[in-house]
């Protein structure tokens, strides 16, 4: 995973107002309430099974197969496939381990929560991207996002198991960890501005 693709889904969001809602599922969770282990679940497959998914493992496989970057599986239409098929098992092994299991040993909600029209469009593209170090505690309350930084880790060293083996090397792991870590950040673009998007249509009568 890299920031190009969780840009390429940022923008994907506006152009592509008709499956927002899945980005954005009801908040089950008070300030006051805790956080349970079924919720983070379900978030995760909120999150997770979307076409949204679809775009950013395109685009991920896209990028490495115009650059030929990691993981290096060649050139054509077969290494474009592995290449995809690998990007959406780090993107559902990613959003697994952050957000549920190690959200979970961290007492951790990584659900992202929008900032909305209130404030000014720079302090919202600071704040969606600022997630990915910031997180919200189950019970409220901000802390530093271990469950993603932790989680990525968990991910980015299982993808060692399918890489292939010029991939497989503490640089390429490194990079890997750090971009899908500040990918997440990147990636909540999607669902803090997409409803702005969709409001400005139906204004336009689109």
């Amino acid at each position: 995973m890299r920031l190009l693709p969780y840009l390429a889904i940022a923008a994907a969001a506006l152009c592509v107002p008709l499956c927002s809602d899945a980005q954005t599922p009801p908040d089950p969770a008070s300030a006051d309430r805790l956080v349970t282990v079924k919720q983070k679940w379900e978030f995760f497959v909120q999150e997770t099974f979307t076409p949204f998914e679809i775009v950013a493992s395109a685009a991920t496989a896209g990028e490495s197969q115009a650059t030929n970057t990691d993981p290096k599986y060649g050139v054509g239409s077969i290494a474009m496939a592995k290449r995809f098929g690998a990007a959406s098992v780090d993107n559902i092994t990613q959003n697994f381990f952050s957000d549920v299991v190690m959200a979970s040993a961290f007492h951790q909600d990584n659900k992202y929560r929008r900032r909305g029209e209130r404030y000014g469009f720079w302090s919202r593209v600071g704040y969606a991207i600022s997630r990915a170090v910031i997180t919200r505690r189950d019970t409220g309350g901000s802390t530093v996002n271990w469950s993603n930084f932790t989680g990525t880790a968990l991910s980015v060293g299982l993808s060692n198991a399918y890489y292939p083996m010029r991939s497989r090397n503490l640089s390429a792991t490194a990079i890997n960890w750090a971009t899908s870590s500040a990918g997440v950040g990147f990636g909540n673009l999607a669902p803090e501005f997409l409803p702005d998007f969709k409001r400005l249509l139906k204004r336009l009568h689109l």
